[in-house]
């Protein structure tokens, strides 16, 4: 049967639906400490800490990232995040800014994307998104405990002002303008 007319069906192969965002830090927003989880987050404002998301993350044109290292599913960059990266795939938009080393699996940039750092390419790459399941409930409530008590001794922490009475413009009998840090 070297003529046969055997018809084979096409093969595609699909890439899973990422979730939408539905979770936004806007502008404005300082987020300090971790954020761990399932869904998609849009980061306009300043974050810190780590970030480990099993979906899609983006950092928008003003949106700030400073972690040790960011983990998700994919991640778009149009914003600046310092820290080392693992995605199975980023994007790097026109002002997107990258500050580290990055371990991927699909990589794409727009012209004048920015990146000072290593790219590792790998054909699969393991991001165990998945909450250790090796805590117990007791340490991540002492772990909670000790969050909240730090939230506490955050928000009572004092700052000494050094208020002067002069305006900074006037000028001083010598005929310069005194430092508003001055004694």
């Amino acid at each position: 049967m070297i003529f046969s007319k055997r018809k084979t069906d096409p093969s595609f192969n699909v890439e899973p639906v990422i979730e939408r965002v539905s979770s936004v830090i806007g502008p404005g927003i300082n987020w300090r400490g971790d954020l761990r989880g399932r869904g998609g987050i849009r980061i306009e404002g300043t974050f810190e800490g780590e970030l480990a998301i099993d979906g899609l993350v983006v950092v928008g044109e003003s949106g700030k990232v400073t972690c040790e290292l960011l983990k998700a599913e994919a991640l778009i960059v149009a914003g600046q995040v310092r820290g080392n990266i693992q995605t199975k795939r980023l994007e790097i938009r026109a002002t997107g800014r990258i500050w580290g080393d990055v371990v991927t699996e699909s990589f794409s940039s727009e012209d004048g994307a920015f990146l000072r750092g290593q790219m590792r390419m790998e054909e699969k790459l393991d991001l165990d998104l998945s909450a250790p399941a090796s805590e117990p409930a007791a340490a991540v409530a002492a772990e909670d405990k000790h969050a909240s008590e730090d939230a506490q001794a955050s928000t009572q922490t004092t700052m000494p002002v050094i208020v002067r009475d002069e305006k900074p413009d006037q000028e001083d009998e010598s005929g310069k303008i005194p430092s508003p840090w001055a004694n």
